[in-house]
């Protein structure tokens, strides 16, 4: 057996379950010695969970962090663990008061080392500026006398502070706590970054990442190892508890290639990422099961396949709500979704209520559509209300772009949205690859094909489509990505060839829509800009696109 051999715990915390995660983190602990490990590290702010945003502020929240580290080494010292060297994120307190981002190094029954973050994200879904205290001071410390760096998450993503201090060391590992969310794509660009600076500091790079939903964050683990020369030899599949092993050869020696987990494709990684955050969301916050309306359409449907996976189909209650315009095969088809993934399937009819509302309103047009909607809405929270279920908003990102959505409706209240950050079109890409999963596997597809085939439709009037007042769904995502996740104004936006008329209609749409955005629940980010943390802009704005 190797004189160096690293453990990466990938585990999934629950932000402020303080003992809950320092009883994971013991267990884990006791996995790793039993498997001749002599180092095992954890992610970034394992015993308080990430991100704490303002309980890091908390003295009481502060004085529970450095309770459990000190359980924890005592713990393991009882326990004949005292020689296993531990690295755990936490929340570290400066001697003026001031909260770090912090790794605390365990051996032999006592903290032994601290390493401070250096470099705190500000951008997009990040904060941490505002929170912490930055660090200055490397962390080497020499486990069987090897001299082992530690750096925390954004400090190899920045040029210089940690990896230029260790750079020239002799090192014979580098390790990473890292907390670092799910983005498409974003896997590719971590292995890229981890075996640059693999080559910098000239030892090989264990990446350890956290996995598991916090609100509408997703982390989906996947931590690696990279060599000194920048290829990767082991490996974690992703959204799951997962421990890697590997013994670090001595300097000039080939690395060995561990277990490497296979690839994920990225509608795989997507899929499994928003069932991962609504799962968590559910889970953490008390709640044992989940309601949402039933249409028969894609949304509603993929939503509800989402939710079986995530916590059991025994625990989806599905409500069909038909009105006067409802066609028979959207509610066959919700029927048909809900007999596949095994739902608490309900109908109930909308017409009298609508009627008791027109009784008193006699509203015409567009309000007399909103309120079918509305109505249904209602019902969904009579029901979270009497039973005890949280509510699950299926609306997707195109429609809250563009402000296509009825506010209060059956497609934006309640507590979670998992398709919020899901274009259209993309939903479309999931339902199918879910479908083929299915198949793959043997087991009956989830979605009715039907619903993945016919045009969308709210059906609050005769014969409605979505297409009725939106660009087809292909070409308004492609004007959405440009103008939402990539800032290009309405000149880049003609440059590109788009019509004026289209470019128009959903600037305007998007810049009046913010107000309903604020409102809508929060959902699972998988995309490089979602709504709420990464695009904030004034509800109250005079400024609209059209104009610049």
């Amino acid at each position: 057996m190797s004189d160096l051999r690293i453990a990466l715990a990938q585990i999934n915390t629950c932000v402020g379950d303080i003992a809950g995660n320092a009883a994971l983190i013991l267990d884990r602990c006791r996995a790793a010695h039993a498997l001749g490990a002599h180092v095992v590290a954890f992610p970034e702010m394992t015993t308080t969970g990430y991100p704490i945003e303002d309980l890091a502020l908390r003295s009481s929240f502060q004085r529970a962090a450095a309770r459990a580290v000190d359980e924890i080494a005592a713990a393991l010292d009882a326990e004949a663990l005292g020689e296993l060297t531990v690295m755990i994120g936490t929340l570290g307190v400066s001697q003026a008061g001031r909260p770090f981002n912090q790794a605390v190094v365990i051996q032999g029954g006592a903290v032994v080392a601290r390493y401070n973050k250096h470099h705190l994200p500000n951008y997009g879904v990040f904060d941490e500026r505002r929170i912490f205290a930055s660090g200055e001071d490397p962390c080497v410390v020499s486990p069987g006398g090897s001299p082992v760096g530690i750096a925390i998450c954004e400090d190899i993503w920045q040029d210089g502070g940690t990896v230029a201090q260790l750079t020239g060391q002799g090192l014979r590992l580098l390790v990473v706590l890292n907390g670092s969310p799910f983005e498409e794509g974003k896997g590719h660009t971590r292995v890229e970054l981890a075996a640059r600076r693999a080559r910098e500091v000239g030892a090989p790079v264990a990446y350890v990442n956290l996995w598991g939903g916090q609100d509408d964050l997703v982390f989906d683990g996947h931590s690696f190892i990279v060599s000194a020369s920048g290829e990767v030899v082991a490996s974690a599949p992703g959204f799951s508890d997962a421990m890697i092993v590997w013994d670090v050869p001595a300097a000039g020696t080939p690395a060995l290639v561990s277990g490497i987990a296979p690839a994920e494709d990225l509608d795989e990684q997507t899929y499994w990422a928003c069932v991962t955050g609504l799962r968590d969301y559910v889970v953490k916050n008390g709640f044992r099961s989940v309601i949402l309306g039933m249409s028969g359409g894609i949304d509603s449907a993929l939503t509800a396949a989402i939710a079986a996976d995530a916590i059991g189909g025994e625990n989806v209650v599905g409500v069909s709500m038909p009105s006067e315009f409802s066609s028979d095969h959207s509610k066959d088809d919700a029927a048909d979704l809900a007999k596949r993934i095994g739902a608490d399937y309900r109908v109930e009819p909308i017409a009298r209520l609508v009627d008791g509302f027109q009784d008193q309103l006699a509203l015409t047009g567009v309000a007399e559509e909103n309120l079918q909607a509305r109505v249904r809405g209602v019902i969904l929270m009579g029901l979270s209300n009497r039973e005890g279920h949280l509510v699950i908003a299926p609306g997707n990102k195109s429609e809250l772009a563009t402000g296509y959505a009825t506010i209060y409706d059956a497609g934006s209240i309640g507590g979670f949205a998992p398709l919020k950050d899901l274009d259209k079109t993309r939903v479309w890409e999931l339902a199918r690859w879910r479908n083929a999963y299915a198949e793959s596997r043997g087991e009956v597809a989830p979605i009715p094909e039907s619903s993945i085939t016919k045009p969308p439709s709210a059906e609050l009037r005769p014969g409605q489509t979505d297409q009725d007042s939106l660009p087809d769904y292909a070409l308004l995502d492609e004007v959405l990505d440009a103008y939402v996740e990539h800032a290009e104004g309405r000149e880049e936006l003609l440059a590109r060839g788009f019509e004026p008329a289209v470019v128009d209609k959903v600037l305007s749409l998007v810049d009046r829509a913010e107000w309903k955005r604020r409102q809508y629940p929060p959902g699972a980010k998988v995309t490089a800009l979602a709504f709420g943390r990464d695009r904030r802009l004034p509800i109250t704005s005079r400024w609209r696109e059209l104009e610049g």
